[in-house]
């Protein structure tokens, strides 16, 4: 299998700097040429909000674990400073496809190796899969680029681990893959070839390998493409490296399920795995546990509870403890009646625990995972579960949304500092008040961040509780008044008077809000609204408008369809919108009740164009079109300007303007020269210069910026995967 291979610096340099400016490592200021004040990359602390696939302590090292994720990368866990480290935070704009992971590695014999198989989809239109290798624990990589597609965020992402070191001979690495059968590196993953004797054929748009898990000098293989006819196999196994055979007398009712997770314990020489009739995290109703005895090839079912009536659900993490033989916890997945549990049992599978039935929770650090509720549950999607080798009581297991742990069995707490994996849609930063940021993210709604180092107090907005935002606004004149929009059970719509700090539902929305809801704006000074619907397939419906604060609402047929409506920040006349199938940017002066072509010919024929209005001002209007550059109007949308100082344009934002500058500061994710990257303009977009570095790179960051109008310099950025990042400069 041929391979690219280049070596990835990602924090010698970085992590030197953090130790000169006294900042945690993954903290790192970024140096800038032209003088440019060095910049200093922080998370706005939210803790955790996405999907943990993955968590695995080191068996030879106390204190030392890495975790993985379906879209946001890997980190690493120092339990002397109780807080993960992101480790792939270098990984660039063209590599977006790398920030998820589909499995984790580490060499029990030699600590500081770690390993890592990225690759977040394995469709025809994603780029291929990457295995990045590690001397130092992450600190910095050397990378092998694969001529094959992996899958961190597609079915069967909780399943694994998929990357595995030989326990024979630890130059030799095994990668199951999806699509593509059994991968074996015999020079430390440098290079890869398919492994010819490996049985199983892949079937299309099947999960292919789904586990390797070594159990003594053996190692097994999980399949997840048999078609649970008679005689099926779903467990292969070898024992020199070069014959693989399936695995003798597999268990009945299996043949046709998906083998999730497997743990060996080598004092009982036993080897358990989880299983269910669907790869997860969603569409399991049944699965079992099942122990092998290695040495005699007996297999016993040991599953803690069946599905009965209407409480259905799989088996996903099973993790063993190696300091007590016949202990082991597995995870309930996809279980809704009862809610998820994990299962603990101490001989072997015979009797088993609920962990769940006394468990005592402590989100104060995170309170979003209330999700509006009084107490937060146990939890869902759980099929990562991990216990600590050195503290038998020291269990984690992760969720759609976080990491809990425990050091007592009984008392839970998130045990995710460090770890932001949120997909971040808006950002709004008031010119006044106590917040400097609100923020609009997939799955967790809206976020009022009274402190940046803190997560949310009230966690996610409530009255109505929302899973994805689809929209933010605040009345530019009147930055008490914010409307939000997203995808909620009682209601998609809502406004704030007190700048975001509680909020209460429209009063009345339109029929089509309940299946599309889409982005919203306000007008200067809050008296009218614009709401835009899109479905999530795509479809886009006609925009409506409220005069009432959402009491009634009128449909607008001359509102180009799925547009985002764009208010003017000075005049509450004036509304805008780009549409994006036309290439036209159409304005209402009657405070949105028509709309009329004033601009055409700019480029079309994509959603993501942005077109967005410069504080202060009225008609000053800025459209980043992506490679298409970046194009200005100053006259309310007439005429447009293409901007020559950059000639790509993803997203931009506004700031607080530099001392003695007549124009805000202008935030752009675009691309001057060869790289995409984040950039900075103090005057008028003539010039820009890059205020992040290489290590300080997130893979897709198109969605959002936007400076803080009270603060110069700072800046905030959403992530697809990575958080709300915010960059200041060091002074």
């Amino acid at each position: 299998m041929h391979v690219t291979r280049r070596t990835v610096l990602a924090g010698t340099a970085a992590a030197a700097a953090a130790a000169l400016a006294g900042l945690p490592a993954g903290q790192a200021t970024a140096a800038t040429s032209n003088g440019t004040p060095a910049y200093r990359w922080r998370n706005a602390v939210i803790g955790g909000t996405g999907f943990v696939t993955g968590v695995l302590f080191h068996p030879s090292v106390r204190g030392l674990a890495y975790a993985r994720t379906d879209i946001g990368g890997a980190y690493r866990w120092d339990d002397r400073t109780a807080r993960w480290t992101p480790l792939t935070d270098h990984l660039g704009w063209d590599d977006w496809n790398l920030l998820g992971v589909e499995a984790i590695a580490v060499d029990p014999g030699h600590p500081d190796r770690l390993y890592l198989a990225l690759g977040t989809y394995a469709q025809s239109w994603a780029g291929n899969g990457a295995i990045l290798r590690s001397e130092d624990r992450g600190a910095t990589w050397t990378r092998t680029d694969l001529t094959v597609k992996l899958g961190a965020n597609e079915d069967g992402r909780g399943a694994g681990e998929r990357l595995l070191v030989d326990p024979r001979d630890s130059d030799t690495l095994w990668l199951g893959t999806r699509h593509d059968g059994l991968l074996k590196s015999t020079d430390r993953g440098a290079t890869w070839a398919a492994v010819s004797g490996f049985p199983a054929t892949p079937s299309a748009g099947g999960q292919g390998v789904t586990l390797l898990v070594s159990a003594g000098r053996t190692l097994y293989a999980g399949w997840g493409d048999s078609d649970g006819t008679a005689g099926s196999v779903n467990l292969y196994r070898t024992g020199d490296g070069s014959t693989w055979e399936a695995v003798p007398g597999q268990p009945a009712g299996t043949s046709a399920k998906v083998p999730v997770r497997a743990a060996y314990d080598c004092r009982t020489r036993a080897l358990y795995v989880t299983y269910a009739d669907a790869p997860g995290p969603n569409g399991q109703s049944d699965g079992s546990v099942h122990r092998l005895a290695t040495a005699s090839g007996a297999w016993t079912d040991v599953t803690p509870v069946r599905p009965a009536g209407g409480d259905t659900f799989g088996y996903g993490g099973v993790a063993v403890d190696a300091r007590r033989p016949g202990t082991l916890v597995v995870s309930t997945n996809n279980r809704w009646a009862a809610v998820d549990t994990l299962y603990r049992t101490t001989d072997g599978g015979r009797t088993w625990t609920s962990l769940k039935d006394a468990a005592v929770f402590d989100v104060s650090e995170t309170p979003f995972l209330k999700w509006g509720e009084d107490q937060p549950k146990f939890g869902w999607w759980i099929q990562a579960v991990a216990v600590d080798p050195y503290d038998s009581k020291h269990i984690v297991y992760g969720t759609g949304a976080t990491l809990y742990g425990t050091r007592d069995l009984r008392h839970w707490a998130p045990q995710i500092r460090g770890l932001e994996e949120t997909s971040v849609v808006q950002l709004v930063s008031p010119p006044v008040g106590e917040a400097h940021l609100l923020s609009g993210s997939r799955d967790i709604g809206v976020m009022y961040h009274e402190r940046l180092t803190a997560s949310p107090s009230r966690g996610m907005a409530t009255n109505p509780v929302s899973g994805s935002a689809t929209g933010l606004a605040q009345a530019a004149a009147r930055p008490s008044y914010v409307v939000r929009s997203g995808w909620g059970d009682h209601g998609n719509g809502a406004y704030s008077n007190d700048g975001g700090r509680t909020w209460a539902p429209f009063e009345g929305q339109p029929a089509i809000a309940k299946d599309a809801p889409g982005p919203i704006a306000a007008n200067a000074d809050g008296s009218v609204l614009l709401w835009s619907f899109v479905h999530w397939d795509g479809t886009k419906y006609p925009a409506h408008r409220s005069a009432d604060n959402g009491r009634t609402w009128t449909g607008i047929s001359s509102f180009p369809k799925g547009a985002t409506p764009v208010a003017d920040p000075a005049d509450p006349t004036l509304f805008y919108a780009y549409d994006s199938d036309t290439g036209n940017v159409l304005a209402s002066t009657d405070s949105g009740l028509s709309f009329t072509v004033r601009a055409s010919g700019l480029p079309a024929g994509d959603s993501q164009f942005k077109l967005v209005a410069a504080p202060g001002r009225s008609g000053d209007l800025w459209l980043s079109a992506k490679w298409n550059g970046l194009h200005r109007s100053t006259d309310g949308g007439a005429t447009f300007t293409k901007i020559t100082s950059c000639w790509a344009s993803y997203t931009l934002g506004f700031g607080r303007a530099a001392d003695g500058a007549d124009y805000p500061a202008i935030y752009q994710v675009g691309s001057t020269e060869a790289i995409t990257a984040v950039h900075r303009s103090d005057d008028g977009a003539k010039s820009w210069v890059r205020i992040n570095d290489d290590r300080h790179q997130w893979g897709w960051t198109g969605e959002t910026i936007t400076g803080d109008p009270r603060v110069y310099g700072r800046v905030y950025l959403a992530t697809n995967g990575r958080g709300i990042q915010y960059g200041e400069p060091v002074r």
